[in-house]
């Protein structure tokens, strides 16, 4: 399917957790929207059970290596203009790629950001961030720090807080799961991706 005005080609990262059956359910809620989605897995056919054992995988794999499959993984798409989308560590891979991609459409964060560059720079580039509030892994202090640098950068950024939330609070396997929260992000987000 081509990309027109209303849908988009969107790649899709997972958090630590792994390639599990939310983020399968997330790429189908964007499907149904109408858009084309992939979902590399990144860590190749492994999962985890906790954040803990999540880490551990991303810290064996490396994040070189981690930003490297990511890279491979979209690079075939990228001559289309993608849209970047991930979850927690998924949202700061998508973030990288977005802000060294020209020819990204938009970034769609759930749950996680990325540091930027001090020479990051780009050119109006739709940003929407969903995140916990409080979130332990994205405290007030590192997100009103990430959103000026992004705004430095040239991006068009909203961010949306969810109060009493847990960290990843849209996936409906784990603690975290808020399905108000959840149904909240999916419309908001569902309309940033419509007007891209």
């Amino acid at each position: 399917m081509a990309a027109s005005a209303n849908t988009s080609t969107i790649v899709l990262f997972h958090s630590a957790y792994g390639l599990r059956p939310a983020v399968h359910a997330a790429a189908d809620r964007l499907r149904a929207a109408g858009h084309e989605v992939h979902v590399p897995d990144l860590y190749e056919g492994r999962t985890a059970d906790t954040v803990e054992d999540g880490m551990a995988i991303k810290e064996e794999i490396g994040q070189e290596e981690l930003l490297k499959r990511a890279i491979m993984a979209a690079a075939p798409l990228s001559e289309r203009g993608v849209v970047y989308a991930g979850f927690s560590l998924g949202g700061s891979i998508a973030q990288n790629l977005a802000l060294g991609d020209e020819k990204a459409r938009g970034l769609l964060l759930l749950h996680g950001t990325s540091d930027l560059a001090e020479d990051a720079e780009t050119d109006g580039l739709p940003v929407q961030l969903h995140v916990a509030d409080p979130d332990p892994f994205e405290p007030h202090d590192w997100l009103n720090a990430w959103y000026l640098r992004m705004r430095r950068a040239g991006a068009d950024v909203e961010v949306y807080r969810y109060p009493g939330a847990g960290h990843l609070f849209t996936d409906p396997d784990l603690p975290d799961y808020d399905e108000e929260a959840a149904e909240a992000t999916w419309q908001v987000a569902l309309g940033f991706l419509a007007d891209l």
